[in-house]
């Protein structure tokens, strides 16, 4: 991704020290075609790496194993499919480069207040992966690190989708007012539904955590609060789910 000589706006956070470990085809394929993504070592059986359409660098130590050695590098029954890799996290992005990059377009933002679950994460990142979005934003402490789950979840979407670590998130969603973006709250207690919300402008969509919601705060820093229109049969849908709905809504917008 292309980066900004000069950094502007809002700070991203401080660097994650752990070094992620992520599995799985996609995942792993994903992360040795990004030229921003430093691949440390990888381990694989024969007929995985044998089948990998990228090509490894050589200077990446590769080791052959055995389905049962590459279970034993990674959480519990975790589905490697015969690959596994140690990487460095990606570089931090700063919100003000990534608004700059989106000057001009209508592709939508995803903001997630305190959504922790690394599955959901990732299936958002894959989501906005599918309708092209921006990029997300959450804040730092409370949004899982890169991990081989979130890795798997997103399918590939880690490496493509900018994510964006913000220590504040109220300043962030203040800086992304200016730059043109409508900021939609989805809760289920809105009167409007998302659709009569929308318009023509360019959208942000803020999400909060299962079962908390999004907290006062952000909800006061939001242009518009807005709800699915689902059925009274479901009390709400996996925050996952209401990103995906929300990034269709938006693509199809006539």
């Amino acid at each position: 991704m292309a980066r900004q000589t000069g950094r502007r706006g809002h700070r991203p956070s401080t660097g994650i020290a752990n070094r992620p470990r992520f599995w799985g085809r996609h995942a792993v394929t994903a992360a040795l075609a990004n030229p921003a993504r430093t691949v440390r070592k990888i381990w694989g059986t024969h007929e995985a790496l044998r089948q990998l359409d990228v090509e490894i660098d050589p200077t990446i130590p590769v080791t052959f194993a055995d389905a049962a050695d590459l279970g034993r590098l990674v959480p519990g029954d975790a589905p490697h499919q015969g690959l596994v890799i140690d990487v460095d996290p990606l570089e931090d992005i700063w919100l003000g480069d990534l608004l700059q990059q989106g000057e001009g377009d209508q592709r939508p933002l995803i903001i997630l207040d305190q959504v922790t679950d690394p599955h959901n994460v990732g299936a958002i990142l894959r989501s906005a992966a599918a309708f092209d979005a921006l990029g997300i934003v959450t804040q730092d402490r409370h949004s899982p690190p890169e991990s081989g789950t979130v890795a798997r979840a997103a399918s590939g979407a880690l490496e493509t989708v900018p994510w964006v670590r913000v220590v504040n998130l109220a300043r962030a969603l203040e800086e992304i007012a200016e730059a043109g973006f409508w900021r939609i709250g989805l809760t289920g207690h809105a009167e409007q539904t998302l659709g009569q919300t929308m318009g023509n402008q360019r959208i942000a969509i803020v999400l909060g955590a299962e079962g908390e919601g999004m907290r006062a705060n952000t909800e006061t820093h939001c242009d518009e609060l807005a709800r699915l229109p689902i059925s009274d049969k479901v009390e709400s849908l996996n925050v996952s789910n209401a990103a995906a709905i929300a990034l269709y809504a938006v693509a199809a917008r006539t």
